[in-house]
């Protein structure tokens, strides 16, 4: 007979394959459109990727069909607790799986999953509502230097992120997938508890990756100014334009962007048949 708390803690690893893309949302004092407190995610706040249906909608209008589908009954675990109740088996796995508690400091300790969920499912949307935060801000501020027509993001910067970035990209993404088969049943609740209906939260993740990989890799320094709450936004108006997530793979360097990008493809892969 299998020791319960040991059966859980394989699929609870799988968090990691959703928090470290939600982890890309590095929260410095920038315009990515967020403000107020990090409140508990709210049902039907986060949707973003499929709306729920509306009062009166045809019962009979087929769900959106599943493309990238997960064997999860070869994968299934008994043991895995309640969504309500996965905060520290999830924060457990998570410091294990990322080298220890150092890069979870930011992370917010409550409602875990959701938080990941809904986070990682507006990563493509041009701001984010407080409710959807995962993560506090880094501590310090975004490093800058003087530039010939203003300030730009010092090359210095990347050393902020280099520890997540490390942690993220050093993770075994064929590993990660295989517990993340099994955990699946709670993630797909956490998408469900925002309000979204006959959706597949695989599909969601894969289009969020897919979006991220769109970012451009233009070369640094990048130019920064000042908006009146101030906050940092690209000079560049193509850049400011970009989502939440695309604008945190920017404000990485280079080799940080190109890293990350990497990593995200082999995740790709390994959710996917293809």
């Amino acid at each position: 007979m299998r020791n319960e708390k040991t059966a859980v803690w394989p699929w609870m690893a799988g968090v990691v394959l959703v928090g470290g893309v939600g982890f890309l949302l590095l929260r410095d004092r920038f315009d990515t459109g967020a403000s107020g407190r990090a409140d508990p995610p709210a049902a039907g706040a986060l949707a973003g990727g499929a709306a729920a249906p509306a009062a009166g909608a045809d019962p009979a209008v087929a769900p959106t069909p599943v493309q990238h589908p997960l064997d999860i009954e070869a994968a299934a675990d008994p043991a895995l607790p309640p969504l309500q109740d996965s905060d520290a088996a999830a924060l457990e796995s998570l410091a294990g799986l990322l080298g220890g508690e150092g890069t979870l400091a930011t992370l917010l300790r409550d409602h875990v999953i959701a938080r990941l969920v809904g986070h990682i499912n507006l990563l493509d949307k041009p701001s984010v509502p407080s409710n959807a935060i995962a993560v506090a801000p880094l501590p310090g501020g975004l490093q800058v230097d003087a530039g010939a027509d203003g300030e730009q993001i010092a090359a210095a910067n990347g050393a902020r992120y280099a520890p997540y970035v490390q942690a993220f990209t050093a993770v075994d993404a064929q590993a990660l997938a295989r517990a993340y088969l099994g955990f699946y049943p709670l993630v797909q609740q956490a998408y469900g508890d925002l309000g979204v209906r006959d959706a597949y939260f695989n599909d969601r993740l894969v289009a969020v990756i897919d979006h991220l990989l769109q970012t451009p890799q233009p070369a640094r320094p990048l130019a920064v100014t000042r908006d009146p709450r101030g906050r940092y936004a690209f000079v560049d108006p193509a850049l400011q334009a970009r989502s939440v997530g695309q604008k945190a793979l920017l404000r990485l360097d280079l080799a940080q962007q190109q890293a990350v990008m990497q990593q995200l493809r082999a995740l790709r892969a390994a959710i996917t048949r293809g």
